[in-house]
């Protein structure tokens, strides 16, 4: 008896562990629709595009519920904002 709990004790932490890393692999950033101005607005801080840069954060955040943290780069955190692609095949997403 004692060796079945340990197993199941042993699943449910490795359960926990997989699920806690999966998250931090797929950038699990899940934010409202109402974060996502606030955000971008830090993320386009420092371009001096801001008028586009922040169109393009929001309707990538609006789609995707995540900004990459810092004002630049950190897209592999989130995946969706990061394959977003142009037509061209350049990111969308800033």
């Amino acid at each position: 008896m004692a060796k079945s709990g340990y197993n199941i004790l042993l699943l449910l932490s490795m359960f926990l562990i997989l699920l806690i890393s999966s998250n931090v692999v797929e950038g699990y950033n899940r934010l409202s629709p109402n974060d996502c101005k606030p955000r971008c607005t830090y993320r386009c801080s420092a371009t001096s595009h801001k008028k586009p840069c922040m169109f393009f954060c929001q309707k990538c955040c609006a789609t995707c519920l995540c900004v990459p943290a810092g004002v630049y780069g950190n897209k592999q955190t989130c995946p969706c904002y990061n394959n977003w692609k142009t037509q061209e095949g350049k990111p969308k997403c800033p």
